[in-house]
């Protein structure tokens, strides 16, 4: 669909999830890739995998959290590849506390600086060096969760609504070279989702989609926030690969159905590709 070819990309998070999907990706259109998370062999092992679709790989070892590692990554990418044309922010963490009173600082301080502080760094670092340039793109990854905030993500969704101002003011800042642009997904249960699966806020909503998989109507416990979450865990987990045809075995009613069709997006590998699990459904 579209050409990258000889195109340099460098995507934050990228030996795994939805990060590692991104960096085969840009390497399947011709870019290469500069592949940064914090384990080296991750990134060693994706980029082992770019290297056999025809294109070059750097693979580095970065906490995008840490002020000091975003230079030494920018420093790594354009000491490799003279230049950047690309870079994804995609990096980030949503550790979920016990409660609001148990969530610490140190986890609200390292939700902020991989979310948010790691991002402004890199992408000043690199959107002056398109600027004086030939230009480039800039692309962010906020969260539903900053549109739709829910009590139990406030310094996730805090973060995430904090780049959506950094998008919207970096875009102003390097213009008109570099285009700067923000993606907000829903969630993805890829393996970066394991610690939702053990946190019991995610049970909970295990159990409620259990209920309805086993129900033959459309029951209470699909209100507007638990009626989302279950559209969501249905679709993210593979469970529904047709909803329409999942409507008529379980009975739900038109109003439901369309709430779920709304919600999930569903695809062969059964992946949820946008909505949200907290917000009100859109019927």
């Amino acid at each position: 669909m579209f050409d990258l070819k000889n195109k340099i990309a460098v995507v934050t998070g990228g030996s795994r999830g939805l990060g590692r999907e991104m960096v085969l990706a840009f390497a399947k259109a011709g870019a290469d890739v500069v592949i940064a998370s914090r384990k080296l062999e991750a990134c060693e092992a994706v980029a082992r995998e770019v290297e056999k679709l025809g294109r070059r790989a750097l693979p580095i070892a970065a906490h995008v959290g840490k002020w000091d590692d975003n230079d030494k990554l920018a420093d790594a990418a354009y000491k490799q590849f003279g230049r950047v044309d690309i870079l994804v922010n995609n990096a980030g963490m949503s550790p979920l506390a016990p409660s609001l009173a148990e969530t610490s600082e140190a986890l609200f301080d390292k939700v902020v600086d991989v979310n948010f502080k790691g991002p402004f760094r890199l992408s000043v670092l690199v959107g002056e060096k398109m600027v004086a340039g030939e230009g480039g793109v800039i692309i962010n990854f906020s969260s539903t969760a900053a549109f739709k905030p829910e009590p139990h993500t406030i310094p996730y969704g805090g973060a995430k609504a904090a780049i959506n101002a950094m998008t919207v003011s970096l875009a102003k800042a390097f213009a008109p070279k570099v285009r700067v642009n923000c993606i907000a997904p829903g969630p993805f249960l890829t393996d970066v989702s394991t610690v939702w699966r053990e946190n019991k806020a995610f049970e909970q909503i295990r159990s409620t989609a259990s209920q309805v998989l086993n129900s033959n109507q459309a029951p209470d416990i699909l209100e507007y926030n638990k009626g989302n979450a279950t559209a969501g865990l249905l679709a993210s987990q593979g469970l529904l690969s047709n909803l329409d045809d999942a409507v008529k075995k379980y009975g739900w009613d038109k109003k439901l159905a369309k709430s779920l069709q709304t919600t999930a997006r569903y695809d062969d590998k059964g992946i949820m590709g946008s909505g949200s699990w907290y917000g009100v459904p859109n019927y």
